[in-house]
């Protein structure tokens, strides 16, 4: 799955055009720099490669999702509809700019629940952000046309799905902007890095200025004569990290094909066990193949599946995200308690505080049942067949033991 199982020359020769120069930071020294602008190479191979007309990196995917709302127009009074499954730093960007984070139920996508979306819709409502999870996609016609019947903001959090397409597009180049993180143990690594990826000019020189104090960048090479037309935040990709992200990005479509052929090759050996279910995937043709995700029948039998892993010391690489600190509500205690350092808004901790009293079963009825396999670049033939193998004996065992039980 990551990017970083095949770090090597390609990725050391950038870095070091950079060590040479000494010139780490991505903006100034243009005379030290003696012609080296990795961020901006990169931005320019990241538009070639996704098909978006503009990107702009950042330091991390939460970043790249702050900073798009930012830009956007997003922030105190506006509601944000996003999915009960995602990584934490979803509704953290949310929270950053004052919006307000409104869950809703996912299916079997594992991502919004297009029906669950409506219903969500209120007046405050300013914006609908499908998280594409665990490399496959949202059911994007659907949310797309609810945005465009309620003249709402599509922002996609691709973060986790880096190559992957829908009906011909790459994700995160559908809506009004989309973000990739480039984090250590994603399909393509800066070690820590994001992007913001828009068609709309304004957006992105809304990026541009915001992630570099509201500099507009337009007094040349002399930083000291930049506007600021509005306020922003640091939130620069180095030259470090972007040269790492230019080389590995040359791989992308290699990682791509490897995945999608051992993701396959798994899918078919454990497959052969007639009550495993798999991930409703809107366009099979665009899943990128991280991960694949499967269904048990039910929460216990699954549970006990993850327990006969863990005995057997072979659980590595199987996430039970239901149970998960990160990635699931249940688990989001620190959300549900509004456990903020600094005061926020009244009408803030008051939805946040609400969720601790409400329920999700149709979220529950997905997540308890689901295990998503992460899909390794480096696998064998023979270590995949052993992986699949043992999968299957656990998933055999936790099925006849739930049988017992009955």
């Amino acid at each position: 799955m990551p990017g970083f199982e095949f770090w090597g020359d390609e990725e050391r020769k950038e870095v070091n055009d950079v060590l040479e120069t000494g010139i780490l930071m991505r903006y100034g020294f243009d005379g030290p720099r003696k012609g080296i602008w990795k961020a901006k190479e990169l931005e320019q191979e990241i538009c070639k490669k996704f098909g978006s007309e503009y990107a702009h990196l950042t330091s991390s995917g939460t970043s790249a999702l702050t900073t798009a709302m930012a830009a956007l127009g997003i922030g105190h009074g506006d509601e944000v509809i996003m999915p009960t499954f995602t990584f934490v730093a979803s509704f953290e960007a949310v929270l950053s700019v004052g919006a307000t984070p409104v869950l809703v139920d996912v299916d079997e996508t594992l991502t919004l629940d297009p029906k669950a979306v409506e219903l969500a819709i209120t007046p405050k409502t300013k914006c609908i952000m499908p998280v594409h999870m665990c490399g496959s996609m949202a059911d994007m016609d659907a949310l797309k046309n609810i945005c465009d019947q309620h003249d709402l903001v599509l922002l996609e959090d691709a973060c986790q799905s880096i190559g992957a397409s829908y009906k011909g597009r790459m994700l995160g180049t559908i809506g009004h902007a989309g973000t990739f993180s480039f984090d250590f143990v994603k399909t393509m690594t800066c070690g820590e890095g994001g992007v913001v990826m828009t068609n709309n000019k304004d957006v992105y020189t809304k990026c541009d200025g915001y992630t570099d104090h509201g500099h507009d960048h337009l007094g040349g090479a002399d930083r000291g004569a930049d506007l600021h037309p509005f306020i922003g935040y640091n939130y620069r990709i180095s030259e470090l990290h972007a040269a790492v992200g230019l080389a590995q990005i040359r791989k992308v479509d290699h990682f791509l094909s490897i995945q999608k052929r051992n993701h396959q090759l798994l899918k078919q050996i454990i497959s052969q066990v007639p009550e495993v279910t798999f991930r409703a995937v809107p366009d099979p043709a665009g899943d990128s193949c991280t991960f694949l995700s499967w269904f048990l029948p039910t929460e216990e039998i699954t549970v006990a599946f993850v327990e006969e892993m863990k005995a057997q010391g072979i659980l590595a690489g199987n996430f039970y995200w239901y149970k998960n600190n990160w990635h699931y509500i249940s688990k989001w205690d620190h959300l549900k308690n509004a456990d903020f350092l600094n005061s926020q808004s009244h009408d803030i901790t008051e939805k946040l505080r609400s969720y601790a009293s409400q329920s999700f079963p149709a979220s529950d009825q997905v997540m308890s049942r689901c295990i998503s396999t992460a899909i390794s670049l480096m696998w064998t033939d023979e270590q995949i067949q052993e992986k699949g193998e043992k999968m299957v004996a656990a998933i055999s065992k936790a099925l006849a033991g739930q049988s017992v039980l009955a």
